[in-house]
């Protein structure tokens, strides 16, 4: 049976471009970046060579960059030096973040008794900055976490704004941009932010390799300890492979934003034009069809329907892959945290996300509108 995947928001077919600078670095690159003769300092060279190549393309200094296993080790990182290493008492995030930072602002609060608190929300899903900034005005020293862009709806946020207000009160910013980094530009010599997150497999780089970006007026100490590696602030014998592939996937990317942004938007507005045409009563949850919102990414509401219940399962069986949220929380039985805690959830219409790359075609989205067309179609 033909397979469609419209999953990308979870993760990216490997580019083979990547693949390519992979192969010979796992068949013939096998000294320890950590040893001192020629096989080893080969390795090094690499490691150093991929960061420069990264941290040119982000505009800042190639030391702000720190491999990491992806982003939810550098969400970790990022909160956890923000409260142990730079005096944070107190954590502003929201509940519509990823789990990796939802998780990891509660173990804080736990551990280490920082205090939690939620900024609200507009309508349309976007951060209230109005509150923001009431929050930021009063109390102690602040760590403020928001994602650029949320992975299910795909609201984008204003880091410019949000990292102005911190600036202002002296607060840490931190931002998960997972789902941005590789297909938005920035240039953070200047953006006033103090540490954003990557993971090379939601750009068609490798799983299991990304970085954190960490300021470097920051003095920030590991979480993982044991061989110095990364300049001391994470131990650990290099993924060497993995690092040469993210920086192969952050050189494709930006070497093509323009062209990848421009196919990806018309391939969102094809599935948009086509739901509305084929689905009456269909929405989009936070106006995910927007032009503003993250182009990658499309959050569907179907009209009430006997198979909403079952409408991932029977979308997999006609060969179309795509998502009710998620894929960190695809095991969890309660629904989308995000739609839940923004007031999109309806229980009884299937709210399903469909998300797309560069590599997808219009016969694809075609073919999934037919199938997404006999799952929902109209009850007699």
């Amino acid at each position: 049976m033909k397979q469609i995947y419209l999953d990308n928001a979870a993760t990216t077919p490997l580019a083979p471009e990547v693949a390519e600078a992979m192969l010979p670095v796992l068949r013939d690159v096998y000294g320890n970046p950590s040893s001192s003769h020629a096989t080893g300092r080969k390795a090094k060279a690499l490691i150093e060579t991929s960061r420069r190549d990264i941290a040119r393309r982000l505009g800042c200094e190639p030391k702000s960059i720190i491999f990491t296993s992806g982003g939810t080790e550098a969400d970790n990182l990022a909160l956890r030096t923000a409260v142990k290493d730079l005096g944070c008492d107190r954590i502003i995030t929201s509940p519509a973040e990823h789990s990796a930072v939802i998780a990891s602002a509660e173990k804080m609060s736990t551990l280490f008794g920082v205090e939690l608190v939620h900024v609200k929300h507009l309508e349309d899903a976007s951060v209230d900055l109005a509150h923001l900034e009431e929050l930021l005005s009063s109390g102690p020293r602040t760590l403020v976490s928001l994602m650029h862009a949320n992975n299910e709806i795909g609201v984008i946020q204003p880091l410019d704004k949000i990292s102005e207000l911190c600036k202002n009160y002296d607060a840490v910013f931190h931002s998960d941009t997972v789902q941005t980094m590789g297909h938005y530009p920035f240039s953070l010599d200047s953006l006033e932010i103090d540490y954003l997150t990557c993971s090379a497999h939601k750009f068609h780089g490798p799983k299991g390799t990304g970085f954190l970006y960490a300021h470097p007026k920051n003095k920030i100490r590991s979480q993982i300890v044991g061989g110095g590696q990364e300049r001391g602030l994470r131990s650990g014998t290099e993924n060497l492979h993995g690092i040469v592939g993210l920086a192969a996937a952050i050189n494709l990317a930006y070497g093509n934003i323009e062209a990848h942004e421009k196919h990806v938007r018309s391939i969102k507005k094809r599935m948009a034009d086509g739901l509305r045409e084929r689905i009456p009563g269909v929405s989009f949850n936070a106006n995910s069809d927007c032009e503003s919102r993250l182009y990658t990414v499309l959050n569907v509401k179907f009209p009430p329907h006997p198979n909403s219940g079952m409408a991932l399962f029977l979308l997999d069986l006609e060969g179309v892959a795509c998502s009710g949220g998620s894929a960190c929380s695809s095991g969890a039985t309660k629904g989308s945290h995000v739609l839940n805690s923004l007031g999109f959830h309806d229980p009884e219409r299937a709210s399903l996300r469909f998300s797309f790359s560069h590599y997808t075609t219009e016969e694809e989205i075609d073919f999934a509108l037919d199938a997404v067309s006999k799952v929902f179609d109209p009850v007699k």
